[in-house]
């Protein structure tokens, strides 16, 4: 072995470099992750999707960004349902879900 070179170095599965690259955004598997940026108009629906995006999610919230106050103000207000769906899709849920406002 090289000095530079640990043990299990060399070639992986594109999934378990994703895995390691999203463990270091959020503690979720890349699986876990996938689900909610990748599914999140199935989630919330397509009208909703257009205005509210997710950013970020860990075990303690799932952050998401309005473009609007207004839709900031609905998400809040959905926030226990789309928690669940969120769960739903993804296997579990963040316990709360936190929503900034960036327009544009």
């Amino acid at each position: 072995m090289s000095a530079g070179k640990r043990d299990g170095d060399g070639p992986r599965r594109l999934t378990e470099s994703l895995d390691a690259a999203v463990r270091r955004i959020a503690p979720q598997s890349a699986g876990e992750f996938g689900a909610i940026f990748g599914r999140w108009e199935e989630i919330v629906g397509p009208a909703l999707a257009a205005h509210v995006r997710p950013v970020r999610a860990t075990d303690e919230a799932l952050v998401v960004a309005a473009d609007h106050p207004a839709w900031a103000t609905q998400i809040r207000a959905l926030g226990t349902t789309v928690l669940a769906q969120v769960a739903e899709a993804a296997g579990r849920a963040p316990a709360r879900l936190e929503v900034v406002v960036r327009r544009g």
